[in-house]
């Protein structure tokens, strides 16, 4: 085998047997559902003004332009009071249920569905973080966001354990009701072809995961949908990586052909609109020095510039990815833009070193354990003896499993840039396909 052959072999090999990026994809997955969570949160008292039937862009013009661009909104198949209050509120709970991950294959469909039907029906009412959600949540339906930090990979590990169905009870149940919500929409003919195909097929093929995992789990079969469903979180990883990077490119080159852009000025405008200034003191504080203007105008558009490429060297990446995320925080703070910046903070995630991530799993398990051991009924109560078979002991138990573990022995996202697999990063052979089981 030639010295192409070898690496391209094994590359494919980790591609079809390995779910990359489990880290990387569960922070996108709290960061998307918390951030769209806290914006629902937010403008729960305003939800009828935005959102509503009787809001500025009524029922009737949003049917217009939905009869036109062919959008997908669940709001739209009723302009009753009640039906709005149940869209929105599957909206707050399947953005709480899939930031913990519980059932996240279901929960990432319906929360796509409530992110699309919510923005779908007052496009107008968005910015540019919506438009990134709006694009993410349709990516995460692809991908195994619950591999780690998620329910479904402790009550996986558990039913390792225990020899039980990683689905549990409440897997098939939740299968079957949303079979029947979904033939309810079917014959009352809401849903146009494209999206009633994918739809359909998303829920038999759930379905036919968890068959062929409960009846027949060492099966050929069984092995084919690992292989299938590993190239489509692979992929649909892989498309979430460009999209951020084309973000960032088309952004930082059309700032370069903006003339204020170019005189290092373009920061001061923002700074001295009214709308953009929730602490007019600190704006005016920033827009008075004129080198800090130009140092931040410059600077924001060389990192937005630059980033794309910076991905094939990891020490630079990271440099340009604390940069970001510090331009994202101060963006949110200045400019009162704390969504926005929400939502380019998780979409910068995805390029969050793996070996970075493990620690901050680690550290969260160690401040959740200290805090439970401040609770009155952990005081009386004696500590249980550590089992000497439990690897990394609290990071297991925020959903650090061993399967995430095999397949995460590298940085995955810099491995899929680089064209590198995950396991060849340090030199090892992979050892099967990673997957926690079927979590309708």
């Amino acid at each position: 085998m030639s010295r192409f052959e070898h690496p391209l072999a094994r590359g494919l090999s980790n591609v079809t047997g390995f779910a990359l990026g489990p880290y990387q994809t569960a922070v996108i997955r709290i960061g998307f559902a918390g951030t769209w969570l806290f914006f629902l949160l937010r403008e729960l008292p305003h939800r009828h003004e935005m959102y509503g039937p009787d809001g500025p862009w009524n029922w009737d013009m949003a049917q217009q332009l939905i009869a036109n661009n062919g959008a997908f909104t669940a709001l739209m198949w009723s302009d009753g009071h009640l039906w709005f209050e149940i869209v929105y509120a599957v909206g707050i709970l399947s953005s709480v249920l899939l930031l913990l991950g519980w059932h996240t294959r279901a929960m990432s469909v319906l929360f796509m569905i409530g992110v699309l039907s919510l923005q779908n029906r007052s496009i107008f009412m968005g910015d540019g973080g919506d438009n990134v959600i709006h694009l993410m949540s349709t990516y995460l339906v692809f991908t195994r966001c619950g591999q780690v930090w998620s329910l479904d990979a402790r009550r996986a590990e558990r039913a390792r354990e225990g020899g039980q169905d990683p689905a549990g009870p409440a897997g098939p149940v939740l299968w079957w009701v949303l079979g029947l919500a979904l033939s309810v929409v079917t014959f009352m003919g809401e849903l146009s072809g494209g999206w009633l195909l994918l739809f359909w097929g998303l829920w038999l093929a759930h379905g036919l995961w968890w068959a062929v995992g409960r009846r027949a789990p060492g099966s050929e079969l069984r092995k084919l949908l690992d292989v299938v469903a590993n190239l489509a979180h692979n992929a649909g990883l892989l498309v979430i990586m460009v999209e951020a990077c084309l973000i960032y490119a088309t952004a930082g080159w059309y700032k370069i052909q903006g003339s204020r852009w170019q005189d290092g000025t373009a920061v001061y405008y923002p700074l001295n609109l009214d709308y953009f200034s929730p602490w007019p003191a600190l704006s005016e504080l920033l827009s008075s020095h004129g080198i800090m203007v130009l140092l931040v105008t410059y600077g924001t558009v060389a990192v937005q510039v630059a980033f794309p490429f910076a991905l094939f060297n990891r020490r630079v990446k990271n440099v340009l990815l604390v940069a970001m995320i510090v331009e994202h925080s101060a963006i949110a703070v200045v400019l009162g833009l704390p969504f926005f910046s929400l939502a380019m903070i998780a979409a910068d995630a995805v390029f969050l070193p793996t070996s970075f991530l493990r620690r901050l799993g680690r550290w969260a398990a160690r401040v959740r354990e200290g805090a439970l051991s401040r609770l009155p009924l952990s005081r009386g109560s004696d500590v249980p003896e550590q089992r000497s078979g439990d690897a990394e002991g609290s990071a297991k138990f925020v959903g650090t499993g061993d399967s995430a573990r095999s397949a995460d022995s590298g940085d995955a996202t810099e491995s899929m840039a680089s064209g590198d697999s995950v396991a060849g990063a340090r030199g090892e052979e992979p050892t099967g396909p990673a997957h926690v089981g079927f979590t309708p």
